[in-house]
């Protein structure tokens, strides 16, 4: 009897034991998996990287890169017999799935199979992502939760494309946007190579008209923008960097439409009837021009064009009579077939619902960009055979700071309500075979807005993490908006990249800042747990506050130069005294910010400069002293050299006017490098707002 009453409680005892085992709840990751079946428990990684299929060699090194970079730990990779805890990397053929799906199987050891390198890629992106998330991560040994993922995207493109044609955005900045977008599974990446201002905001003239082609260029001298381009070479080195981390850049020169930086070298070339930025098109000249363009661009041992596909632009030419339409349609089948005999894809912004008419153009093996129902209807496109990109212009662009489109995108809508087949609000069939995928992107209207760089980024970055989830998963996402929001701050903008700059939660001192020294502000010693990977590495410094900070410091006065600088790093100056009126001051993307406020030569002064994403704002000794803030204003480019600003060679003269143009004097806080000043600087204190 006492047998039978032990072997019951024992097996009454065992059933409670199950009952409280529970399966692994699906990691949270950008994009979200799109199918997850949990296991109980968890694994702890071993440190060693095991490859399989030689093909993946280079995936894997990546992922024992990334890691490093992100936990400060290294991983081994090599070959042989896997062991717990190892992860391991497979090719094989799954089921039909694409290149770029995956499986995970992650028991005592984790498996990694995928039919391609680029499939493996996507799966590193993954557990690292889930690495970041988990509580363990700055352990030691950390611990992955058991499960099986099985991921596959429900777009092919997935895709961002920038202007940079009218705002010049740094090489290094595109090139942590590439590591952002690969961390993201974003996979193509267009850049809006030329463009101009609008000639109202220039006093109506043309030739006073800001206008860029921001790459260097042999065949036209002088051709490439003054105030900053990119070189052929760190453009080709750009795009090798993208195709390791398999990120398609596709590059764009618009035309025959936004073309004043081509007419303003080539008068002759220009439109008198419907304007400058316009080729006149009857002009026969017009053709040699840009084939020669191209052409410098598409052939030789090393292309600068390196990928597949390549944008013409084609975008918002006139439509006022039929001459120019079909001179307009003439020279968009042209150009489509030029870059198919040069082997490339050729992409348009469609604009053929806009230019109706008789000549015909060609469609097959042709991306076409549908961002106005009015210029490129999406149905009608699919009917005459186009590939096509969603990327509408009501849901998915942003003008900084212009007052019409977004100054950021509406993510919770987009979230909740919008996939790559909502064009327009009429959907058209999830996946539907003519449907490549979708983008959003930053428009850079306004010349001398006083956005910068780090603003642009403030503004994409959520529209990234959200449109990744969008892109990729589609239909199939299933955490609450208001929980993706939560937990995407969790994630790091990439390895290695804090464009964000975003603070730890305890504040940053330094007791004395000697002047012309790097600051080394170590914020490592103010955090248990961080999820922002610069702060993660053997080189943990802050090198500058992103919104919303407050930097302070105290100062016991001297007579300051003018062009005193108090800190700097490579994106921006914070003055004690600027080199124009030796005022408390700041720049950065070429702009000069000042307060009406001048240090005195003696005595001691407490500062405290608090900058959001809007304005920056001054307190002298606790006391407020004043706001720049986001104001209207008329905007003329002088395109004169600013000779006390080495690392802004040009900048603009903003006055105010009834032209409605937003100016935004915004700083995210330089703290690289101390500058030669005479006074001395103590209790520097940086913390969040």
């Amino acid at each position: 009897m006492k047998r039978i009453l032990f072997l019951v409680a024992g097996l009454w005892l065992a059933t409670q034991v199950f009952s409280q085992v529970t399966t692994n709840e699906k990691p949270f990751t950008i994009p979200e998996i799109t199918q997850w079946t949990g296991g109980e428990g968890s694994v702890t990684l071993s440190g060693r990287i095991v490859v399989k299929s030689k093909a993946l060699q280079p995936v894997a090194r990546q992922l024992a890169t990334d890691f490093e970079q992100l936990f400060g730990r290294k991983l081994t990779v090599g070959s042989g017999k896997a062991k717990q805890g190892d992860i391991v990397f497979t090719l094989k053929k799954l089921d039909a799935m694409p290149a770029e799906g995956y499986q995970v199987r992650i028991g005592d050891i984790v498996e990694v199979e995928s039919p391609a390198e680029i499939g493996a890629f996507w799966a590193t992106r993954t557990l690292l992502q889930m690495l970041e998330t988990s509580p363990n991560a700055q352990q030691p040994t950390p611990k992955i939760p058991k499960g099986t993922i099985t991921d596959v995207p429900q777009y092919r493109l997935r895709g961002f494309m920038l202007d940079v044609g009218r705002k010049f955005v740094p090489i290094d900045y595109l090139r942590n946007l590439v590591r952002v977008m690969a961390y993201y599974k974003m996979n193509t990446l267009q850049l809006h190579l030329n463009d101009n201002g609008f000639k109202q905001y220039f006093e109506n003239d043309w030739n006073k008209t800001s206008a860029a082609f921001r790459l260097e260029c042999d065949t036209y001298p002088g051709l490439a923008a003054k105030d900053g381009h990119y070189t052929k070479a760190e453009f080709i080195e750009l795009q090798k960097l993208a195709e390791q981390l398999h990120v398609e850049i596709i590059p764009e020169i618009d035309a025959p439409a936004h073309v004043l930086a081509f007419t303003q070298y080539r008068p002759e070339l220009g439109s008198q009837e419907y304007g400058m930025d316009h080729f006149n098109l009857s002009n026969p000249d017009i053709y040699p021009f840009m084939d020669g363009l191209f052409r410098e661009y598409l052939t030789g041992k090393n292309p600068v064009f390196r990928g597949p596909r390549v944008n013409i632009g084609t975008d918002e030419y006139s439509n006022r009579d039929k001459e120019v339409v079909e001179q307009f349609r003439a020279y968009t089948d042209y150009y489509l077939d030029l870059m198919e005999k040069y082997g490339k894809q050729p992409v348009v912004w469609g604009s053929l619902t806009h230019a109706k008419g008789t000549t015909p153009i060609r469609h097959e093996n042709v991306l076409m960009a549908c961002w106005s129902r009015d210029y490129s209807d999406p149905d009608s496109m699919m009917q005459l055979g186009y590939q096509i990109v969603s990327i509408p212009d009501r849901y998915n662009y942003i003008v900084p700071a212009a007052g019409y489109y977004y100054d950021y995108l509406n993510c919770k809508y987009l979230y909740e309500s919008w996939t790559p087949a909502t064009l327009f609000g009429k959907p058209i069939a999830e996946q539907h075979p003519q449907l490549e995928g979708g983008m959003f992107a930053v428009w850079n209207d306004h010349y001398g807005n006083g956005i910068s760089t780090k603003d642009i980024h403030h503004r994409l970055f959520p529209a990234m993490q959200t449109l990744s989830t969008k892109c990729w998963t589609g239909q199939l996402t299933s955490v609450p908006y208001e929980m993706f929001d939560q937990k995407r701050l969790l994630l790091s903008e990439a390895p290695a990249v804090n464009e964000l700059a975003r603070l730890p939660e305890k504040p940053v001192k330094k007791d004395i800042v000697e002047a012309g020294k790097p600051l080394q502000l170590n914020s490592t010693l103010n955090i248990e747990h961080s999820p922002f990977s610069t702060w993660r590495g053997a080189e943990a410094f802050i090198t500058e506050a992103g919104y919303d900070y407050a930097v302070s410091f105290d100062i016991d006065c001297a007579e300051e130069s003018k062009g005193t600088v108090l800190t700097s790093n490579a994106h921006a100056t914070f003055y004690l005294a600027d080199p124009e009126s030796g005022q408390l001051a700041f720049s950065r993307d070429g702009y000069l910010n000042k307060f009406n406020y001048k240090l005195p030569a003696t005595g001691r002064v407490s500062l405290r400069i608090e900058g959001t994403n809007s304005e920056t704002r001054l307190y002298v000794n606790n006391r407020h002293r004043e706001t720049l803030r986001k104001r209207e204003a008329y905007v003329i480019d002088t395109a004169q050299p600013l000779n006390t600003m080495p690392d802004a060679p040009y900048h603009t003269t903003v006055f105010t006017s009834k032209g409605r143009m937003f100016y935004v004097p915004t700083l995210v806080f330089p703290l690289e490098k101390a500058g030669n000043f005479k006074g001395r600087v103590t209790n520097l204190e940086v913390r969040k707002l």
